[in-house]
């Protein structure tokens, strides 16, 4: 089978580095990709955000903007109060700068940190597929696009830049505080779920009750300035999808094509439940249990009973946890190390 990603490295990749207290320092330099969306995360200290930046979204006040995936704040453009920024992007990654010398939540001396980096488009470009023009990244070939547009107060349509329908979809109001709702094709156009919340997917006209296009997708919250990050599937590269949990150490297998590098999961219709993401940067062998959790800010939890083992074609669950294997409904989205014709299990 030919791949359009036979290395998925190329395209997305989770990255370890340590804090050293320096101001500014470049992080995440490893790689061969400028990324459009950086995600990084404190695994040492508790109460630290999920930090979150984009090339379309930009900066203002020489700090790039950034949203906070575990809270409803709207986007800060100055590292004042928030414990340092990030000022630019680099060719691997950003460049972080301290908000004081003891309070710097990106390059805190002893900490240690993980960051995800994704690669949208060559450049940022005006899309008009929809009702209201939007700006969009967008990587049609890795299945990603960072979409900003401003709401008009009615039901719209975005453009994406896809060319696919995407079937994964996390939005976030920037300019006053609000949730970070969510659309997944095994939910359904009728529901969202939050990336900040542990609650079960709520019904809803947020997404119009209409399924995304290979062009546009439907939202209809106020007049705000919003973010959108769109994901399609690509075979051998990244898989969206849901299983059914059995609530046995004996959990189910989910095929995905590739060895995962990274795992986003969430139970689905039950309340209480963090997202959990997984990652082969993390625990580089078998089992994988230490998880991060979108919606909350704590640190790294090297967690013995909520585990699961990353394989050449997929993963399989080995907990009863809720958070991964409860009697519930689960999503997940997947991103590759390598196409299942490379890999071997670890």
């Amino acid at each position: 089978m030919a791949y359009a990603i036979k290395k998925g490295s190329d395209y997305f990749q989770s990255e370890l580095y340590a804090g050293d207290g320096t101001s500014p320092r470049d992080v995440l330099q490893n790689g061969n990709f400028s990324p459009d969306l950086v995600w990084i995360k404190d695994r040492t200290n508790g109460s630290t955000s999920h930090w979150l930046f984009d090339t379309v979204r930009g900066s203002a006040g020489g700090a790039l903007g950034v949203l906070f995936s575990d809270t409803t704040d709207a986007e800060y453009t100055s590292g004042t109060g928030i414990g340092g920024n990030a000022t630019a992007f680099t060719g691997t990654g950003v460049t972080t700068t301290a908000g004081s010398s003891t309070n710097d939540n990106l390059n805190k001396s002893s900490a240690n940190y993980v960051g995800w980096k994704w690669k949208g488009g060559e450049s940022t470009v005006e899309n008009t597929d929809g009702t209201i023009t939007s700006q969009v990244s967008a990587n049609p070939t890795a299945g990603f696009s960072v979409v900003t547009w401003t709401g008009n107060g009615a039901t719209s349509t975005i453009g994406h830049g896809l060319g696919v329908a995407p079937k994964f979809i996390i939005t976030k109001i920037r300019n006053v505080a609000d949730g970070w709702y969510c659309y997944h094709a095994d939910i359904g156009n009728t529901k969202f779920i939050r990336l900040d919340s542990t609650g079960a997917s709520t019904t809803s006209t947020i997404f119009g009750n209409t399924s995304p296009t290979s062009t546009v997708f439907t939202f209809e919250l106020g007049v705000y300035n919003a973010v959108a990050y769109c994901f399609a599937e690509v075979e051998g590269y990244s898989k969206i999808g849901s299983y059914t949990g059995n609530a046995s150490a004996d959990g189910p297998f989910v095929y995905t094509g590739f060895r995962p590098a990274f795992v986003l999961i969430k139970a689905t219709n039950v309340s209480g439940v963090s997202w959990v993401i997984h990652d082969t940067s993390r625990r580089t062998y078998n089992y994988h249990g230490e998880e991060l959790y979108p919606n909350s800010s704590g640190s790294a939890a090297n967690a013995s009973t909520e585990r699961l083992d990353i394989l050449s074609n997929g993963f399989k669950l080995r907990t009863t946890a809720n958070s991964l294997n409860g009697s519930y409904n689960y999503i997940y989205m997947a991103f590759a190390e390598t196409p299942m014709k490379f890999a071997n299990a670890r």
